[in-house]
């Protein structure tokens, strides 16, 4: 599963660089039909997480995981054969639905054969795919030194096959135990009880609902240093893609070594609060960067940056633990299935608070930080709640041989 996670995220590495400008200079888009088909196959695509998660917990796994990554390569490569919008609208949509839910089982996966060890396996994971999408990024950023319309397509074909490749690493990994798929004989009594569900589950959607803020971070580096950087009068405009290669290197360094402050359900509730510290330090010092000269701006940039990732790492080690810990093990993959909307709500809502932020200049930074580090205090107590309640145990769902 790590090498399966270092092919796919390299893969994505050589896509995600260029999407916008293969639509844009290949198949002849507008900047308001590249804006569109992006955020219409990103509403799409959030449905992949529950209704992912749900298929995992009533089919094996693994061929649930393989069927998603073969969807995947042919939505890739599909987007090669067309320039009408509408195709390039539904293959885009595909793609993203088998994105999420393949995130949603490769995490399901990770949890079911990690068992205590899952916040280490989390680590490392992380790295891989940090370490797999510097790389894709990397041989994109060559390819578009040739810039034609070949090199394109070739980026696109090598991120299906990316996919293809993913799919065969996964026939060769085992089933994982399942607490959701026991056997039972026709002898077994039939089950009286209904897993768990967690729509009607409001601890666990007040839980999601606070990750949507947490995953903010993300927007921060792909939206917010970027657009502050441009249209700051002081800060060095090369400087944003140097806070990109930092980011990426401190997580390939430190994520795995931060994970033991977080091995536990309690120490990972723990780490929220100086995860509050972090989000709030990110936006003053974002507010702080408007302040001076040059070397002031891009002193306060680096130590926002600096600070955001440092989020971004514990909030990974909280989150993976967490919404393990509070899901009912007859329902895992549905409730991940839950959790994973959070992440892509903010793929929505992200882009749109970095933008209000910038709009409202240095206070509205601070605003964004400190409102995110407020959610965390919050999660820190809702937790302490939550577990308490999943204490109680719901019998096992079986699935008869007749």
């Amino acid at each position: 599963m790590l090498w399966i996670a270092l092919v796919d995220r390299t893969g994505s590495g050589l896509w995600a660089a260029v999407s916008v400008l293969y639509f844009t200079y290949v198949t002849g888009l507008s900047v308001t039909q590249v804006g569109t088909l992006a955020a219409v196959s990103g509403a799409i695509g959030i449905a992949g997480a529950p209704l992912g998660g749900r298929i995992a917990d009533r089919l094996p796994l693994t061929r649930v995981l393989i069927s998603l990554q073969i969807l995947r390569a042919l939505a890739s490569l599909a987007l090669l054969t067309t320039d009408n919008y509408a195709l390039l609208l539904a293959f885009s949509a595909a793609g993203s639905f088998g994105d999420r839910a393949a995130n949603v089982l490769t995490k399901l996966y990770a949890t079911r054969v990690s068992g205590p060890d899952r916040v280490r396996y989390q680590a490392v994971t992380r790295t891989v795919a940090n370490a797999g999408w510097a790389l894709g990024g990397l041989t994109a950023a060559a390819a578009l030194t040739i810039g034609t319309t070949t090199a394109y397509q070739w980026l696109l074909t090598g991120d299906a096959l990316s996919f293809v490749a993913a799919a065969l690493l996964t026939v060769r990994c085992a089933e994982p135990p399942s607490p959701a798929r026991t056997i039972a004989t026709s002898k077994d009594p039939a089950p009286t009880t209904r897993p768990a569900n967690p729509w009607r589950d409001r601890g666990y959607l007040a839980y999601v609902a606070t990750e949507t803020v947490l995953f903010l971070d993300d927007a921060v580096f792909k939206v917010g240093l970027p657009l502050w950087i441009a249209h700051s009068d002081q800060a060095p405009h090369g400087l944003a893609p140097l806070l990109m290669v930092l980011n990426n290197l401190m997580v390939v360094a430190l994520q795995v070594p931060l994970a033991r402050f977080g091995a536990t359900t309690a120490a990972a509730r723990s780490l929220l609060l100086p995860l509050s510290a972090a989000f709030a330090l990110g936006g003053v010092a974002m507010a702080l960067s408007a302040t001076g000269g040059a070397f002031t701006a891009a002193l306060f940039l680096t130590t926002s940056a600096v600070a955001f990732t440092m989020a971004e790492m514990l909030h990974a080690t909280v989150s993976w633990e967490l919404s393990v810990a509070l899901a009912p093990g007859t329902a895992q993959g549905a409730y991940l299935g839950v959790h994973g909307l959070a992440q892509s709500a903010q793929r929505s809502i992200g882009p749109l608070a970095v933008t209000a932020a910038i709009a409202t200049g240095p206070l509205g930074w601070t605003a964004f930080g400190a409102t995110i580090a407020v959610t965390c205090v919050f999660q820190h107590r809702l937790v302490r709640d939550q577990l308490s309640r999943t204490a109680l145990s719901v019998p096992p769902v079986t699935v008869s041989e007749h």
